[in-house]
């Protein structure tokens, strides 16, 4: 990175970030209190607040959610007349899935091989961090030129929805000329990108009953209906022969304009094994960002382990569906409960139900804030151009923001690059991503200041 004011002063707070990220990702802050003590979460949310508090920040409070959980906001004001920018994270996570196939404790952040690792440290965790550094840096280079909202979420992989209701009731609480969500990631290490589409999401938890108990699977299997047997039968039908989704009314078939996803390159991003196919048909791209994607995320049955000879009376399932922009969630949440009782073979019983919803994103690329954040990128990445690219992922909160304030620019940049594995097992964070992103991020609040 060329010698800059704010470079400098970002790259001698890395120790300082290092060791608070480790103190942040220590908190099991998964918002499922079914699995993970709320203390963890609660822990979570007075180490963002006390942090803004040590800030300057003024206004500091852990806001109650409808959902159950605590964001936490603060408001740090700059000159007088100056724009408004609200920096968005999160400090929930995701579970660690198999802590024993982590090569490190999850929640432990460990330095291995040049990364950063541990649950939550570039989603996003990491992302709290990087707001905190570029505030540093502005501070101690001649002060922070705009006012400054900030919001961290407590909920937000959870999908529940809390903080979207919260500011539908509280509109004036977020206002902001320009929003930064720092919930994304660059398409690969070293190419700053902005995130200019998400994809939407719903979930539906489906279960199909077929006995009043399970039956001893010689006495009557073969013309006993099988609860497990109709269900697998149904979750086929989601996808075409090449692993395409096909949900009955709902089209498949965008294409995506931008940045493109070479095959290879995806391949060794997501691991897939040697003569593993891909599934879906177009360009990688067009699958991740510009279609329908299904996924079962789960399923109640029987483990393998103490398995008996029986025929399943009932079984369960718990479906994710991502739809690109321009598809309204809600309908696509009608469509998959539709086409799931459509699909129910033997007149089995079967029940549908809608936990979680999020609509897509599109961002307006040709906003002034693109360009003062292109221009901001140029300098933490010499060299590098800002590139634009899809996610196929969800944050059902910018749709809300959108919504309640539709002057306002919406920028999603962060931490989760492939290598990041977020949502996976070894989760890690770079830390030459957080500094450069954190770089950017205060020279695009100089830059946007002067716009």
């Amino acid at each position: 990175m060329s010698s800059n004011p704010v470079a400098e002063t970002v790259a001698s707070l890395m120790p300082r970030a290092k060791a608070e990220l480790t103190e942040l990702v220590a908190f099991k802050s998964v918002a499922d209190f079914d699995q993970f003590p709320k203390s963890e979460s609660e822990g979570a949310a007075r180490w963002v607040a006390d942090a803004l508090t040590a800030e300057g920040f003024a206004d500091v409070a852990l806001l109650d959610t409808p959902d159950g959980t605590q964001s936490v906001y603060g408001y740090l004001p700059g000159p007088e007349g100056a724009k408004t920018v609200l920096l968005y994270a999160h400090y929930d996570v995701q579970p660690p899935l198999d802590e024993a196939a982590w090569s490190t404790p999850p929640f432990e952040l460990t330095e291995r091989e040049g990364r950063w690792y541990g649950r939550g440290s570039a989603d996003c965790k990491g992302g709290v961090i990087m707001h905190l550094l570029a505030l540093r840096a502005l501070k101690a280079n001649g002060g922070i030129p705009v006012h400054v909202k900030v919001i961290a979420e407590g909920s937000e992989e959870m999908g529940t929805g809390g903080l979207e209701r919260y500011a539908e009731e509280h509109p004036e609480l977020l206002e902001a000329d320009t929003i930064v969500i720092g919930d994304a990631g660059n398409f690969r290490v070293g190419l700053p990108t902005v995130t200019s589409t998400l994809r939407g999401m719903t979930l539906v938890r489906v279960q199909i009953d077929t006995l009043e108990g399970n039956l001893h699977s010689g006495q009557f299997g073969g013309a006993a209906p099988d609860a497990l047997g109709a269900l697998i039968r149904v979750l086929d039908s989601l996808r075409a022969e090449d692993g395409s989704t096909t949900v009955d009314g709902l089209t498949g078939d965008s294409s995506w304009q931008g940045l493109q996803y070479e095959e290879e390159q995806f391949r060794a991003d997501a691991k897939v094994l040697d003569g593993v196919e891909l599934v879906g048909s177009g360009t990688v791209a067009d699958r991740i960002w510009a279609r329908p994607a299904v996924t079962v995320l789960g399923i109640d049955c029987p483990p393998v382990v103490g398995a008996t000879p029986s025929v399943q009376a009932s079984a369960r399932a718990l479906i994710s569906l991502r739809v690109p922009p321009g598809v309204d969630a809600a309908e696509a949440t009608k469509l998959l409960q539709a086409h799931l009782e459509t699909h129910t073979p033997w007149g089995a019983r079967v029940r549908t139900e809608q936990i979680g919803q999020g609509q897509a994103f599109r961002a307006d690329t040709s906003s002034p804030a693109y360009q003062a954040m292109a221009d901001a990128m140029a300098v933490a990445y010499p060299g590098q151009e800002m590139q634009y690219a899809g996610q196929g992922g969800s944050i059902p909160l910018c749709n809300t923001l959108a919504a309640l304030y539709p002057h306002a620019e919406i920028l999603l940049i962060g931490l989760s690059e492939p290598e990041a594995q977020i949502h996976a097992v070894n989760e890690s964070v770079s830390p030459q991503e957080l500094e450069r992103l954190s770089v950017a991020e205060a020279l695009f609040l100089l830059n946007y200041a002067a716009s």
